[in-house]
């Protein structure tokens, strides 16, 4: 049986223009929005078309893949209201973000800095799930823990109680950041307390890692963020179990000018060329190729001269 393979949410990475890209490369079965921050208020709707352009197009990329919109805050009424508006643009899910590990975020009172509070991650669940139909997904994203890895047992089990339809789970505390390793082995753990599906999160950068990361913690479906962005074909890859360790830098490089284009549409084109050169970091790790374009293409500062450069390709 094929996984269900999920594409990361990543603020100021996963936009649009990127999920359009990845999901049209193939083998993503679902997309999480970048965070939508609430604090007190309800957002216009423009806002939420901007975070979540699909909700113009059913909820889908171009390609058809479904789009979840995720929520970011620690007041349950605020988020509930916006949980609701969300539903009634179109959103296929609600997705609430207690994983976020960015200080800024943390010391505001949201992300993975409300994992030390069982209690309100229960009260937020449930509240949201009580407001939007049953039919729209309500579901969760934590970390292990913000520093104690063994908090993901009763918080698991809280999110579980207040009716989420799933969680994602990423084996690692807000502490640990992004630093190797991901503790899969903490999935087993959970799953002997709790009986919600799970979404396995952390480190996966190419089939290698998806098998090991599959057989420890042995889960149906599986998220890849910061990995697609340096191979956009892992998807795929894991789907279709190929071999090939990374994609060629020809594979790659063509999907630049399309990128370009499409940032520059969603946004303007200097936000393009921004968007474009961060990518072009997260590719030089692919391919020594991609070094050398980044080193070019970094003091370009002109939208037309850049997409000039990108379509030479």
């Amino acid at each position: 049986m094929k996984p269900k393979l999920f594409l990361a949410p990543m603020e100021g990475v996963t936009d649009w223009a990127m999920r359009d890209l990845l999901t049209d490369v193939g083998g993503i079965d679902q997309c999480v929005t970048e965070f939508l921050r609430v604090t007190d208020n309800l957002h216009s709707d423009e806002v939420f078309y901007k975070n979540c352009p699909e909700l113009l197009t059913g909820s889908r990329t171009r390609s058809g893949t479904p789009v979840f919109v995720q929520l970011l805050g620690g007041k349950v009424e605020p988020l509930v209201r916006n949980a609701v508006r969300a539903q009634e643009l179109g959103a296929l899910g609600i997705d609430l973000n207690f994983g976020c590990p960015a200080k800024t975020v943390n010391r505001h009172d949201g992300g993975a800095t409300l994992l030390k509070f069982t209690d309100r991650l229960y009260n937020i669940v449930k509240s949201v799930r009580d407001a939007v139909p049953k039919q729209t997904p309500v579901t969760a994203k934590i970390r292990l823990g913000f520093d104690d890895p063994t908090a993901c047992l009763e918080n698991a089990k809280a999110i579980e109680a207040a009716g989420a339809d799933w969680l994602t789970v990423h084996c690692r505390t807000k502490t640990d950041g992004y630093k190797p390793p991901a503790y899969w082995e903490w999935i087993a753990k959970i799953k002997e307390v709790s009986k919600i599906k799970i979404i396995t999160n952390g480190e996966i950068w190419n089939l290698e890692d998806y098998k090991n990361c599959a057989a420890i913690a042995q889960t149906e479906d599986y998220m890849i963020g910061r990995g697609a962005l340096r191979n956009p074909f892992i998807f795929k890859q894991i789907k279709e179990l190929h071999h090939q360790e990374q994609p060629t830098y020809q594979e790659i490089k063509i999907l630049l000018p399309g990128f370009f284009n499409s940032s520059s549409n969603y946004v303007s084109a200097p936000f393009a060329v921004a968007r474009t050169k961060g990518w072009l970091k997260q590719l030089a790790f692919t391919a020594p190729e991609f070094n050398e374009l980044f080193d070019e293409l970094k003091v370009i500062t002109k939208p037309l001269e850049f997409r000039e450069r990108l379509e030479s390709l």
